[in-house]
Formats: C-alpha cells, structure tokens, sequence
C-alpha cells in the first residue's frame, strides 16, 4: 500500500460537478493498493499516517502529527500510484489490485481511519474525481508498507 501525504489548508474533491468531501487544515491522502495488501497493511498504514508528525510545534519545528493539530483528513482512491514507471514511455499497473480488492483495501483504510479519528472525508473509488488542494509548505511525503 502507498500514501501520498500532503499537508493542506484546505482540500476538497468533486465528482460530476458536486462537491463530495473537503477538510479545512490537514492531509490530503492519496492511497495506492497494492495486489498483495491486506488488512494488516491498512492498518499499519493508518497508524503512519496518523502519527506521522508533519505539521510545526512553537518552535517551527515539525513535531506534531495530525490529531495534535486538530487538522482532518481526506483520502483518496489513486491506483496510478503503484504504476510501475521503469520502462518504456507508458506506465505499467501490474503490482495494482484488482478492482474488487482495491476497493476493499480502500474502505478498510477509511473504517480504520474513521475509528481513530472523526474528521474523516473520502473520495469516491472508482469516480472521475476533481481533487482541489492548497498545499502547505509545499510539504509532501511517500509511505508505503
């Protein structure tokens, strides 16, 4: 599994024109599946996004995870981020799961995210989704487990 981090002011996504989700302050996550993810996987990628400590302390140091901010979290279906881009001038999506797996490694991130965080917002899988963000920083990070 693989998340793309980003640190936000605001984030939101649309779908056909409407407005589906949004976060004030917060992350922006992108999440990949991956063909051999599980739930193990999912969680332990919960828990590194949660904790993961991105956003300044008093100091302007980056010491404090999202729940110290009181920032949401929006996450986002994205299976062009396990393209295998080696080779060639054309991505290769063999190390993606299925659609049927995907998506169900998608909604155990969002059901484990939403027990341990109650700001939670979510893209749809699958939909031709406008995502809208205003990066901080700009402060992007890659997590796989």
């Amino acid at each position: 599994m693989i998340a793309l981090l980003q640190r936000v002011t605001s984030a939101a996504v649309s779908v056909d024109g409407e407005r589906v989700a949004e976060i004030a302050h917060g992350l922006l996550v992108l999440i990949g599946v991956e063909k051999q993810d599980n739930a193990a996987k999912a969680a332990r990628m919960v828990e590194r996004i949660l904790g993961y400590r991105i956003f300044a302390d008093a100091e302007g140091k980056m010491n404090l995870n999202v729940c110290d901010v009181d920032g949401g979290v929006l996450l986002v279906p994205q299976f062009t981020l396990v393209a295998d881009t080696g080779k060639g001038m054309r991505p290769s999506f063999s190390r993606a799961a299925d659609t049927e797996t995907g998506r169900a490694m998608f909604d155990t991130v969002v059901d484990i995210m939403q027990r341990n965080t109650g700001r939670v917002q979510q893209g749809r899988f699958g939909a031709d989704m406008s995502v809208q963000l205003v990066n901080d920083g700009p402060v992007t990070f890659w997590l796989q487990s």
